[in-house]
């Protein structure tokens, strides 16, 4: 029988899917070339379901023969594996950014004369639109809680942007840029105490408790459905921070991020220009171990943040401090740093490739911030968060509005600077 070639995500299963199903089945037995969630991670979104789940269904669809893992986007290395005689694919591709990778599968079939079969693209399916509905319908404590681990199995590097109410939320979810054919979006959401506290009118000093917190955060779930950080400060004591750990669990957050710090907050970005202690390396393992210990699933993460570079302990303090949080369960590690270069990020990512155990690497480049994603990626940085970049920029334009206002004793002169009422109402779903 000839051997036939189908290369598809196949996160949400349409009529579309099972069209082109059917008709390489004309040809002979269909192999399925499923991408996996690295494949698909490197071009848009994360797919909702993973690998094994995809795979299940697809092994389930009638006129399948065999499933196999498409690693990346380009065809060709499964296609030089299996040869296949024919290669079935919609002609939607013939024009646009996919019109290389077909002409990538054409050459190859052509070295042992396989034959390009593109049947017509079935109308009236949007993939776009199904992923939007979906996005409407949310989704589940657990599906969130697992998507930050199934992020850093998938991508190379991870970028999460803060937000502070369900409106900078729905900012997070649905801001897209698109270059070269490439979906970027941001993957996690940091919710920070810094802008959660400024967005309250009160100082950044631990007085915003975890249950108004969890009323901002309960606002942000509600109308979102990427992974959220959330930054627990110091995590207070050891006994109590078992308990926000179970609390953050149970809403579906897929990390928490604590700093090495003991005594009344006071944020970092001060450095040594304010009072502040840093905990003991022991009693924080402690508490890294016993947050650990208090967690239900394996998904829950909890990112031990080091401030030894804040506090001028030195790069040798933080390198001895990352070895025991590691030991003592750590998820993650998060370096951090106020100057303006990031030089020390870069010295201690060099040392720190040198340890025989090693988790991601967490980085928060707020004072270094002219460094690229790339180099960062390159430095064995996992996760960037730009962790107050929404609350800062809205703040002066809210006060240009507020004297635009006051020095022309109207509001005609800001109108160039708001939103139409219209698109504010549509902006929510649901609001038109």
């Amino acid at each position: 029988m000839k051997r036939v070639y189908v290369a598809m995500s196949a996160d949400l299963i349409h009529p579309g899917h099972l069209n082109i199903i059917k008709e390489a089945r004309k040809y002979g037995e269909v192999t399925v070339g499923l991408l996996t969630d690295e494949a698909i991670g490197s071009y848009k979104r994360l797919p909702f379901l993973s690998f094994e789940q995809r795979k299940i269904i697809v092994e389930n669809i009638k006129g399948v023969g065999q499933v196999v893992a498409q690693e990346t986007l380009d065809y060709v290395p499964n296609l030089r594996k299996l040869k296949p005689d024919y290669v079935v694919h919609g002609d939607d591709w013939r024009t646009g950014v996919q019109k290389e990778t077909r002409q990538r599968v054409i050459d190859a079939l052509n070295q042992w004369g396989g034959q390009l079969i593109e049947p017509q693209y079935t109308p009236g399916i949007s993939s776009t639109k199904l992923n939007a509905t979906l996005k409407e319908i949310g989704t589940t404590p657990g599906i969130r809680l697992k998507r930050l681990r199934r992020l850093l199995a998938a991508k190379e590097l991870i970028t999460a942007l803060e937000a502070h109410n369900g409106l900078t939320g729905l900012i997070v979810e649905n801001t897209q840029v698109k270059e070269n054919g490439m979906i970027k979006e941001f993957d996690a959401m940091w919710l920070s105490s810094l802008t959660d506290s400024t967005a309250k009118g009160k100082p950044d000093i631990g007085c915003v408790d975890l249950t108004s917190r969890m009323n901002t955060l309960n606002d942000i779930l509600e109308v979102t459905t990427k992974p959220i950080i959330y930054d627990g400060d110091s995590g207070g004591l050891a006994e109590h921070f078992e308990f926000m750990v179970r609390t953050l669990e149970r809403e579906g957050i897929s990390a928490v991020i604590i700093e090495d710090k003991v005594g009344l907050k006071k944020n970092s970005l001060f450095g040594t220009d304010v009072q502040q202690t840093q905990d003991t390396i022991e009693n924080f393992a402690k508490k890294i171990s016993l947050g650990k210990k208090a967690q239900i699933t394996d998904d829950f993460m909890i990112i031990a943040r080091i401030e030894s570079l804040i506090l001028k302990a030195g790069k040798t303090d933080a390198l001895k401090r990352a070895e025991a949080y590691i030991a003592a369960g750590a998820d993650g590690i998060m370096i951090h740093s106020k100057e303006k270069t990031p030089d020390e990020i870069l010295e201690f990512c060099r040392e720190y490739k040198k340890f025989p155990q090693k988790v991601p690497l967490v980085v928060v480049p707020s004072t270094y911030n002219s460094i690229k994603e790339e180099e960062l990626k390159g430095a064995g940085i996992r996760i960037v968060i730009y962790a107050n970049q929404l609350l800062r920029s809205a703040y002066p334009a809210m006060i240009k509005t507020a004297k635009t206002i006051l020095q022309n004793q109207r509001a005609c002169e800001c109108d160039e600077m708001c939103m139409p009422i219209k698109e504010i109402l549509t902006l929510i779903p649901g609001g038109q």
